[in-house]
């Protein structure tokens, strides 16, 4: 998280991780296409021939926070022109890193700073092991970073449900109740479980900002506003809730590591 007093702005970095063609590139996309024209910056690509991405996609997508309401009467409270809530922006950044084992740097290099993590797995049944290496990849990332992977927010996305011989769904639930991460299901390339992975994840960093940095005091606004309000901001129409109902298992609670 970064915080920007002077231009009353406060940025949050969310990384997608994953193999290799696991649709980490196709979930930006996706949420680049569903969120409104007025809060997205522009996708940016940087591709292989083979299609594959290079380095990182980066999509900015920012919303101003406008302060809380009063809880008694549903008025706008009173802000002192000092006070750094007030009118503040908040900067969403998301991130992907490239999944070939051999841009391992770079992947090290965009893990830097992120605030929280999608891992974006792929569910078929051939890209079992792919899974297993990018996720210990990860794990050994972040150790380098002197980041242990129980304090770093993370959910996990099963892609490419739509694909034949994918692992079940029954398989995937079981694996779901043994984790801490929560666990999502989609389709990225039909806009599936897009949303839910995306605010399941910022759902899981806020908490983790409220606990730690009492962020919404900087923001403006009560704790449990930030999400609904990002959503309307990005123009979306869906409540919190109906999106978190969607994980299939883990915890959307953070705790701190040793709580």
């Amino acid at each position: 998280m970064q915080l920007n007093f002077a231009g009353r702005e406060v940025t949050i970095k969310l990384v997608y991780y994953g193999p290799g063609l696991s649709g980490k590139t196709t979930n930006l996309r996706a949420l680049h296409h569903l969120t409104s024209d007025e809060s997205r910056g522009r996708l940016m690509t940087l591709e292989t021939r083979d299609d594959r991405t290079l380095f990182f996609d980066m999509l900015p997508l920012v919303f101003r926070a406008d302060g809380p309401s009063s809880p008694r009467t549903g008025a706008p409270r009173s802000f002192t022109p000092s006070d750094p809530g007030l009118g503040m922006s908040v900067r969403l950044k998301v991130f992907t890193v490239p999944g070939q084992v051999l841009h391992g740097a770079t992947r090290r290099l965009v893990l830097q700073g992120a605030d929280g993590v999608a891992f974006i797995a792929d569910s078929q049944i051939s890209e079992t092991e792919n899974n297993a290496a990018s996720f210990l990849d990860l794990r050994a990332n972040l150790k380098e970073m002197n980041i242990s992977l129980k304090d770093m927010p993370v959910v996990i996305q099963f892609n490419k449900r739509d694909l034949p011989a994918v692992r079940p769904d029954a398989e995937i639930e079981q694996l779901a109740r043994r984790g801490r991460e929560p666990v999502f299901r989609a389709s990225a390339v039909n806009g599936e479980g897009v949303l839910e992975t995306f605010f399941g994840l910022l759902h899981l960093v806020w908490t983790k900002l409220e606990v730690e940095h009492q962020l919404s005091r900087t923001i403006g606004m009560e704790p449990h506003e930030f999400v609904p309000v990002a959503m309307r901001k990005l123009g979306l129409k869906q409540d919190e809730a109906s999106l978190l109902r969607a994980c299939v298992g883990g915890s959307l609670d953070y705790k701190k590591e040793g709580t």
